[in-house]
């Protein structure tokens, strides 16, 4: 293009004239290419023709985001690689559930130290916080050291059905301790988990004498079964100190004191019940290693799973641990569940599952 003097520029514009220069010939094809340079693409904009604006951000970010089911699908993983933990405990009968929780803890400590001089969050925690964390740390291993001891004195799907009472005791310690408002809906899941419950222990005292006849280790189950309530109860106890926490702890700190804790706890009571004994069998060492890979395996991709999916839906699948406890009973134990075991399995499930819509529908409110 020609320049322009400064002179003849201001005589047209006194004269109302554009200010536009008549371009020479064969500049014509170089303006019409320098158009087609600059004209945005689509989702392109002016200002910016190369660089992604308005809908093709969308687009893109869109292609970023997670597909669908990612959260459910990790769920439902996590739902499987803890069932197989569990069904690892069931097979190690020769060593105590208190040294199994031993040989995890002190795994997944070897796990913990490295990632805590990485995150340089320290070994002790904020002051104010110290008696929260090691009321986690000691309840936590103990609802872990029950849950062990359950799985291997009754049966696999009987302790999980159990366990999954733990949301119903979280709503009421919550209401106590938190303030949190206890709905009537509450309490119709509450009486549904009871009743699941009762079905599943059958006492005797409801269900007569002859319970304890036909079932030749009734004791043992009932004992199994009891242990798997109080799990349910301390778990629920560690979820409102975690809600009473906060973020103001990081979660690895908490992990921290719960694997310490649990440590030492177990060894004051192998020490006390003198259960202490290395496994001399080469399939319950590996048994051992892989209670620890898939109980790690299982809180990863759990935590991936809250990460990316709606709470209420993660506690939908999070449901499938039942499912797979049933099977692996039938796979591997050849123990069909009583009918008593089904229908009270359905009232919990039914009661988490509720609890889990509500939940959910009151957060897309």
């Amino acid at each position: 293009m020609r320049p322009v003097d400064d002179t003849g520029a201001a005589k047209r514009l006194e004269s109302g004239l554009p200010l536009v220069d008549i371009p020479p010939p064969g500049s014509r094809e170089e303006s019409a290419a320098t158009e087609v340079a600059e004209t945005p693409g689509p989702g392109g904009c002016w200002q910016c023709p190369s660089l992604p604006c308005g809908s093709r951000a969308e687009q893109e970010a869109e292609k970023k985001a997670p597909c669908p089911g990612l959260g459910l699908f990790y769920t439902l993983l996590s739902a499987f690689l803890f069932s197989v933990g569990s069904l690892f405990v069931k097979k190690v009968q020769d060593i105590h559930a208190v040294e199994i929780s031993a040989f995890r803890c002190v795994f997944q400590m070897l796990i913990i130290i490295p990632c805590l001089i990485y995150r340089k969050t320290g070994f002790i925690g904020p002051k104010g916080q110290r008696i929260f964390l090691l009321l986690r740390g000691v309840l936590g291993s103990s609802a872990m050291i029950l849950l062990y001891y359950a799985y291997q004195s009754t049966s696999l799907a009987d302790a999980t059905v159990i366990s999954f009472s733990c949301p119903v005791f979280t709503s009421i310690i919550a209401c106590i301790f938190l303030k949190e408002k206890y709905s009537p809906w509450d309490a119709v899941f509450t009486a549904f988990t009871i009743t699941g419950v009762i079905l599943i222990v059958r006492p005797p005292f409801l269900f007569g004498s002859e319970v304890e006849e036909t079932d030749k280790d009734y004791s043992v189950h009932l004992k199994g079964a009891f242990a798997a309530l109080v799990h349910a109860v301390f778990a629920a106890v560690t979820l409102v100190i975690l809600r009473k926490i906060g973020t103001s702890v990081d979660y690895m700190l908490s992990i921290w004191y719960y694997v310490v804790a649990g440590l030492t706890e177990c060894v004051i009571a192998l020490s006390i019940l003198g259960e202490w004994s290395l496994p001399h069998c080469g399939l319950d060492r590996l048994f051992l290693i892989l209670i620890g890979l898939f109980g790690l395996g299982g809180q990863v991709f759990l935590a991936k799973a809250i990460q990316i999916e709606k709470a209420g839906l993660v506690a939908l699948m999070k449901t499938m641990d039942v499912v797979f406890a049933f099977i692996f009973q039938i796979i591997f134990f050849h123990d069909v569940p009583s009918w008593w075991t089904v229908g009270g399995s359905l009232c919990v499930v039914a009661s988490s599952i509720g609890a889990a819509v509500r939940k959910w529908y009151q957060s897309s409110k």
